[in-house]
């Protein structure tokens, strides 16, 4: 039971960790793109993702079904449409969570534990990594009488986590490699080095744009790729983030008993 607590509670601590670059997705300008994965057999995946004010549409096609995912932060709501049978799943922002509106540009002075349960975060000063300006987070979760602790290093300048380090001894430092244009666009290069115990080092490439705060490209270790292609920095229509007239509400699968 133990190492069991032990286990979840630094998943936890490790999925805050990485909280600051998922919250990127929908806080920078409004724009449409082409979403491209592609696997070391060349095998491509291809999707569209529209970003609007707060809010962000995602389609694609998943073993030959289409599926539409939106997500509005401002009523903290995510829907997933299924236009072949017009129906549609509905959830709410996640048990426990307290946090109101939009979240906005990610910032290295926002506590990255707010809205979340059994997980503090302490302001623990200001540091310098890779010659960046960043904000230490301490980070700890309690289970069955044991305290796990860990930290991150926010970036000052574009709130993204430079650094984490977690209690099972698992790392990951991010590194500013340089500027590029990628399809005519200006953008920042980086490298994420991820290390764990007993592990060769994993090394995943980001180009990061500064106008969209987000990664518009991602080449990940073994030969998988994922980019934006066709990037269009324009307001959204409110249509593509609502539900069409005439879907029919779907239930919830119930969750697992244990």
């Amino acid at each position: 039971m133990k190492i069991k607590t032990w286990v979840q509670a630094a998943a936890a601590l490790l999925v805050l960790a990485q909280m600051p670059t998922a919250q990127a997705e929908i806080a920078g300008a409004q724009f449409s793109a082409d979403m491209i994965s592609r696997a070391p057999d060349g095998e491509t995946t291809m999707g569209k993702m529209y970003v609007g004010d707060g809010r962000m549409r995602v389609e694609m096609s998943q073993q030959g079904r289409e599926i539409v995912r939106i997500s509005d932060q401002s009523r903290r709501m995510e829907w997933v449409l299924f236009p072949d049978q017009q129906s549609y799943l509905e959830q709410g922002a996640p048990a426990g969570s307290t946090a109101q509106g939009p979240i906005g540009a990610p910032s290295a002075e926002t506590n990255p534990c707010e809205g979340l349960q059994g997980v503090t975060c302490r302001r623990a000063g200001e540091e310098e990594v890779g010659g960046r300006a960043a904000v230490k987070w301490e980070m700890s979760v309690v289970r069955q009488g044991q305290t796990l602790t860990g930290a991150q290093w926010i970036d000052v300048q574009r709130g993204l986590p430079l650094k984490y380090q977690m209690p099972d001894g698992q790392s990951m430092e991010l590194k500013l490699l340089g500027t590029e244009t990628l399809d005519g666009r200006a953008v920042e290069k980086w490298e994420m080095t991820t290390v764990a115990p007993n592990q060769s080092p994993m090394r995943t490439l980001q180009w990061y744009d500064p106008e969209l705060k987000l990664a518009v490209r991602e080449e990940f270790p073994g030969g998988y790729l994922r980019e934006l292609k066709n990037i269009r920095v324009v307001e959204q229509p409110d249509h593509l983030f609502i539900v069409p007239a005439g879907y029919s509400r779907m239930e919830m699968p119930p969750a697992p008993t244990r």
